[in-house]
């Protein structure tokens, strides 16, 4: 009698998607603020501490990572997850009481733990589930969910604020943050059992070895390199939109045309880290990524401006999906929680740095906007010349 076939276990599962709309809520909760946030720390007094938006959320984010990746591989890969969108979400509500420079300041760095920890998770959580030769193009998809957010994020942001108020688009993002959270309920952890313990305070307690994962310092560096320029963009291009004369509403416009384009490479070359290999993709959006910000610095009207954007989103799009794959498949299966979190790590050195010097340079003078778009090259060239002479290492299940 021939054995009975048996259907292939689906790549794509309901808790994959699930886990994809989850981080299109989380990504649309604290990017549809950032169009805004200058603006309004400029009306509490503190124009001089625009790169501090950027710079101290992405603070704790880093601080918190070996904590969220330890946690991700012993407590559960979903209680870090909640525990990240409830940050965001009890931050939103707190927005409209900082009536001081000092106040929102501290706000960006409690805010900056919800990153630290959600996508942690997320990424522990996807890796468990799909298997090595889709990995990339999971991930692909995954980034294409917070792409969307990204995207939508920005331009709902302003016309909600325009249309209603600033307090309400606080109030948003923080509901926005809760139905993530709901989300995440419906799902099932992926931590082996064998593997989980309860939470107790001891397990806040590092060593070094436990802060970073040695096996993807290689992708963790070129994070680093590759994502300084996303800080400084983040912190320069509010004031660079009004100069070219895109305000109010279309404020957004850059960040739209941005995620857009990632999100369109994440759909159409979701597979190609795993057909082509990860450094070769690596070093094609370095290379993309280095012209983009030429263009930018160059930028003097509004096309060319939204075509850097463009150009930006394609290499970002290309970019994120082989870099997490990459470290992914450096990981022992044991470890896989610490391995992202030093990737995301290195990802908030590299936003952080971004945003500090690009405030610091920039120091509200627009002629010097060019130089921070330089120094975002320059990071990336770096990074292009280190993949250019990487080893290659084995990849492990």
């Amino acid at each position: 009698m021939p054995p009975i076939a048996t259907a292939a276990p689906r790549t794509y599962t309901l808790g994959f998607w699930l886990m994809c709309l989850s981080s299109l809520l989380f990504f649309m909760s604290f990017n549809m603020l950032l169009p805004e946030l200058p603006d309004y720390l400029t009306r509490l007094g503190g124009a001089d501490y625009k790169g501090y938006i950027i710079a101290l959320f992405t603070l704790t984010a880093g601080i918190s990572r070996p904590f969220s990746g330890k946690l991700a591989d012993t407590v559960g890969r979903i209680p870090v997850m909640v525990f990240g969108s409830l940050v965001c979400f009890v931050c939103g509500f707190f927005y409209p009481w900082t009536t001081t420079v000092a106040a929102f300041l501290g706000l960006r760095l409690l805010h900056g733990f919800s990153t630290g920890f959600k996508p942690t998770g997320t990424a522990a959580f996807i890796a468990d589930i799909i298997p090595l030769a889709r990995r990339g193009e999971a991930m692909g998809l995954l980034g294409v969910a917070g792409s969307v957010g990204m995207a939508a994020g920005p331009m709902l942001g302003s016309w909600i604020a325009e249309s209603f108020s600033l307090n309400t688009l606080f109030y948003c993002s923080s509901v926005l943050a809760l139905l993530s959270l709901v989300v995440q309920g419906t799902m099932t952890e992926t931590l082996p059992r064998e593997q989980r313990q309860p939470f107790r305070w001891s397990l806040l307690r590092l060593e070094w070895a436990e802060v970073l994962e040695p096996q993807v310092l290689r992708p963790a560096l070129v994070t680093l390199l590759c994502l300084f320029p996303f800080g400084a963009v983040l912190t320069v291009i509010p004031d660079q939109s009004r100069l070219l004369g895109l305000t109010h509403g279309s404020k957004g416009l850059f960040y739209t045309c941005f995620t857009g384009a990632s999100l369109v490479v994440r759909l159409l070359a979701g597979r190609a880290s795993d057909t082509y290999g990860r450094v070769p993709v690596l070093r094609l959006s370095a290379a993309l990524l280095a012209v983009s910000l030429g263009l930018l610095a160059l930028a003097d009207s509004v096309p060319l401006f939204l075509g850097s954007a463009v150009l930006f989103g394609l290499a970002t799009g290309l970019n994120s999906p082989a870099l997490y794959a990459w470290t992914v498949d450096l990981s022992h299966p044991e470890r896989r929680g610490r391995a992202v979190a030093t990737m995301y790590i290195a990802l908030e050195a590299g936003i952080g740095l971004g945003a500090l010097l690009a405030g610091w340079l920039y120091a509200n003078e627009p002629a010097r906007l060019p130089l921070v778009h330089a120094l975002s090259a320059l990071c990336v060239l770096a990074a292009l010349g280190y993949l250019l002479v990487v080893p290659k290492q084995p990849t492990k299940k």
